[in-house]
């Protein structure tokens, strides 16, 4: 059976959460790729520690103690996901496993210093909020899916679903990272592809890779 700790449901818990603060018990257990027994075993546990809600057959919810050693997960996480991307190179495909790694074994003094030697960013490679050490969120941009744009736009990326290393290479290879300018040419009717043009290229991107890039308009 795949082993699987506290703070991955607490940050899959955290990062899928809808607007109403809740997640059902089968995503995470897509999320996790584990069953949904195993995953109705640890929420019964978490709720007994206070750190979810919890009410069979209805959604899951962090209570304030949960959410606050959430926070402190997903800072650790992106963190280091932005130091392995500025400071050491890796690529943003590749810096999810490493800090996946790296962030239980970093101590908070550390975190702090690598938060500061890289001034105190408000986002990862990806475009996801960095909580500070206080647990406040930086205002996220009004953004939307790249497929949600007309045709004739030009928009800037603020944001990659970062959940399939595959796709991130995709479209690094296409040219694509965040603040890069996109002027969308075409829709095609046949199957919602996009003709789009970025950084002087221009290419064809299908409907799932345009609905995992979210954007504002540019200027």
């Amino acid at each position: 059976m795949k082993n699987v700790s506290t703070e991955d449901y607490l940050s899959v818990i955290y990062k899928n959460q809808n607007e109403a603060g809740e997640i059902k018990s089968n995503l995470i257990a897509d999320k996790l790729s584990i069953s949904n027994a195993a995953v109705t075993d640890m929420v019964k546990k978490l709720s007994k520690e206070g750190l979810i809600n919890y009410t069979p057959y209805k959604g899951i919810s962090l209570t304030q103690e949960g959410d606050s050693y959430a926070k402190a997960l997903v800072r650790r996480h992106r963190i280091w996901e932005l130091f392995l991307f500025q400071i050491v190179g890796l690529p943003w495909e590749k810096v999810h496993d490493e800090a996946e790694k790296l962030e239980h074994c970093a101590s908070d003094e550390l975190i702090n210093r690598m938060e500061e030697m890289l001034n105190f960013p408000e986002f990862d490679p990806h475009g996801d909020p960095i909580p500070d050490k206080n647990g406040r969120i930086p205002k996220r941009p009004n953004h939307f899916p790249l497929t949600k744009a007309d045709v004739g736009a030009i928009v800037s990326v603020q944001r990659v679903n970062d959940s399939d290393n595959q796709f991130l290479a995709h479209i690094s290879n296409l040219g694509i990272d965040l603040r890069s300018e996109i002027f969308v040419k075409e829709v095609i009717s046949y199957d919602g592809s996009m003709v789009v043009e970025c950084n002087g290229r221009t290419f064809t991107i299908s409907q799932k890779a345009a609905s995992n890039i979210f954007v504002e308009k540019a200027g």
